[in-house]
């Protein structure tokens, strides 16, 4: 999953090298925390939120196929 919001993300941005996803690992929800550069922000999020949310929901469904609850942040 970690990968998977890495490439999507880094295929967004200006500055490649500065996207950054960490994991937070629960016992059903993992938490993935996603980190770009200040002027990459709004390219990350989209238009009223358009592209976060889809990212969000290719998520749910990569994470639905191994039956594990995953949840995208996006961090300043």
């Amino acid at each position: 999953m970690k990968e998977l919001i890495s490439f999507i993300a880094k295929a967004l941005v200006d500055h490649p090298e500065q996207v950054s996803v960490d994991e937070v690992e629960g016992n059903q929800t993992s938490v993935l925390e996603l980190k770009v550069a200040k002027e990459d922000l709004g390219k990350v999020i989209g238009k009223q939120g358009r592209t976060a949310r889809a990212m969000r929901t290719i998520l749910s469904a990569a994470s639905a196929k191994v039956r594990k609850r995953t949840v995208l942040e996006i961090l300043e």
